[in-house]
């Protein structure tokens, strides 16, 4: 899986990528990484690469020219790869979207912007725009980032078990059910015991129960509108608890 940045910093994207399961998935060509700078395709000896808004405004935008330039050179690292450009304004990324990605054999190109944004041409050279949520940053290397970490969670190897992905909040389409390990008593507080029995039908039925449970409390927009028989009882399980409580 190869990952390509259309960045102006990518002294950033390199240092991110230093550290952890993606030094990990790098180092065993699991996953490639690749930066394409904008300013290597600037057409002025000062290699400036944003202008003035027409129309007046605070701020600088993105040229059009070295981005677009960039975002060729991209397509050459990698041919056929979506090109998303991280937006506040773009779909918001999803953990399903994260597991279709990692199924894209041709890799993917993010361009990161800048200041108050890019001109607006440079879009038509852009398959997708995306967010990571409702709030603005810098610039789009970290988001970028994120939506790199997450599909390379699913790229084989990487994890080195993919079902740890596939086990991972949002996955099921619920939140995730709560993990222990030893010890057993900490400061009083003990691991359940149906964790401890070895009976892996109950211990699947205790996470399931937890993961509804956290679900229902946390973000009940996840659950699903019309349970399965098994999901229905235990959620009527766990109002009824709540309510005693």
């Amino acid at each position: 899986m190869k990952f390509v940045f259309v960045t102006l910093f990518p002294e950033q994207i390199q240092a991110a990528a230093g550290h952890s399961m993606l030094k990990r998935g790098l180092d065993a060509g699991l996953i490639e990484m690749e930066c394409v700078n904008p300013r290597d395709f600037s057409m002025d000896r000062h290699h400036s690469v944003d202008d003035a808004p027409f129309g007046g405004g605070v701020g600088m935008v993105l040229k059009p020219e070295p981005v677009v330039e960039a975002i060729r050179a991209a397509k050459a690292k990698a041919p056929g790869a979506p090109v998303i450009a991280m937006s506040p304004g773009g779909v918001t990324f999803r953990q399903e979207l994260a597991e279709t990605w990692a199924r894209e054999e041709t890799g993917l190109i993010f361009v990161c912007g800048h200041y108050e944004g890019f001109d607006e041409r440079i879009y038509h050279w852009v398959d997708r725009k995306v967010s990571i949520g409702d709030f603005v940053l810098t610039g789009g290397e970290l988001p970028a980032l994120m939506i790199m970490d997450a599909v390379s969670r699913f790229v084989p190897g990487v994890l080195g078990k993919l079902a740890s992905a596939e086990e991972d909040s949002f996955s099921s389409g619920l939140l995730e059910y709560p993990q222990y390990t030893r010890p057993v008593v900490f400061e009083g507080m003990e691991v359940p015991e149906v964790l401890r029995n070895g009976n892996h039908k109950l211990i699947a039925l205790w996470r399931r129960k937890q993961a509804l449970k956290a679900t229902l409390l946390l973000r009940p927009d996840m659950l699903p509108a019309e349970p399965d028989k098994q999901d229905a009882k235990l959620l009527k399980e766990i109002r009824e608890e709540l309510e005693a409580d």
